[in-house]
């Protein structure tokens, strides 16, 4: 038996093939798969590329696959999925499931999928799910529907908070600096010329690494937005945890799986502490959890799990981490 899972986010797509001892046989990566973003048509040849990068490296046919698990973002809603589902089945996979980006990330961190994922990368998204086997999610549809965190987010508020330093709104900050150079101009009045010459409103979510950089050397602004990053990402866990009421379940710690770039990877302190800071205001019996696997791990556990196969018990797990790539 042959295993696939598809992670499809906001800026790359990842796909992993095992075989049913957990062993790693192949991956693929390609572009953006959130619909919600490129489109349809993008998202599913993105996810095609993977796929096939992922199965000629395994030297597998996708006749060979006993079943695909998609984690994808932008699966939130109905009509997502109508949409989603309407695509994925133009490949010739028999047995499927796709389900959001949140799940396989709770997955990847609570054994018994249970509990609070946050996910934290070019966007942002919470979820969860209780004992009963309701599921829930706050936030993941952007500023305007009330999300303040993601590296989209943090990037946009620097550039702001850059603006507003310069123009003297705002205490003297690095990025003033380290902005412009990032971007490839030499002052922040030949940027701001540029932008609003040519009517340029995106910015680079990249620009997170910038924050991370000037807050780490000591810059109170750029401490500021990872700081309040991280409040809105407590109050989204506590969002979940109310909605569940998984305070009133046994009690176990509540897991809170933390998934995405910026928290996998980036663990800046200062967001961090004010995420468990904003938590713990009402909730004090919790974990948070780090996982040390990219999503896509989990959604190849989720695919193990539709075949009954339990991963735990036979060190499955184990093998999938040693096997990393």
């Amino acid at each position: 038996m042959y295993f696939l899972g598809v992670d499809g986010g906001g800026t790359k797509t990842q796909a992993i093939v095992v075989n049913k001892e957990g062993v790693v046989l192949g991956e693929g990566k390609s572009g953006p798969a959130n619909h919600q973003l490129c489109g349809m048509d993008c998202a599913l040849s993105e996810i095609e590329t993977a796929i096939n990068s992922a199965l000629s490296s395994a030297h597998l046919e996708k006749s060979d696959i006993s079943f695909v698990q998609y984690g994808l973002a932008g699966a939130d809603r109905a009509e997502d999925f109508r949409i989603i589902r309407g695509a994925l089945e133009t490949l010739p996979f028999k047995k499927w499931d796709v389900v959001c980006d949140t799940l396989e990330g709770l997955r990847l961190g609570s054994d018994n999928h249970t509990g609070v994922v946050l996910v934290c990368g070019t966007g942002t998204n919470a979820a969860g799910r209780n004992i009963h086997g309701l599921e829930v999610q706050t936030g993941g549809f952007g500023y305007l529907y009330g999300d303040s965190s993601g590296g989209t987010h943090i990037s946009e508020d620097a550039f702001r908070r850059m603006i507003r330093s310069y123009e003297k709104r705002e205490q003297e900050t690095v990025l003033t600096k380290h902005i412009p150079e990032y971007l490839g101009f030499n002052s922040v009045e030949a940027l701001l010329d540029h932008y609003l010459d040519n009517n340029i409103s995106d910015i680079p979510a990249s620009l997170a690494e910038i924050v991370h950089q000037a807050a780490n050397s000591g810059d109170q602004v750029a401490r500021n937005i990872l700081s309040d990053s991280g409040h809105e990402l407590g109050l989204a866990a506590l969002s979940v945890i109310k909605r569940l009421n998984l305070q009133g379940q046994p009690k176990n710690k509540i897991p809170i799986v933390l998934v995405g770039s910026i928290l996998q990877k980036g663990r800046n302190p200062f967001l961090m502490n004010s995420l468990k800071s904003t938590i713990e205001k009402d909730v004090q019996h919790y974990e948070l959890i780090i996982p040390t696997l990219d999503p896509v791990y989990g959604a190849v556990m989720l695919a193990m799990d539709q075949c009954n196969i339990d991963i735990t018990s036979s060190k499955i797990e184990e093998k999938l981490r040693m096997g990393a790539i």
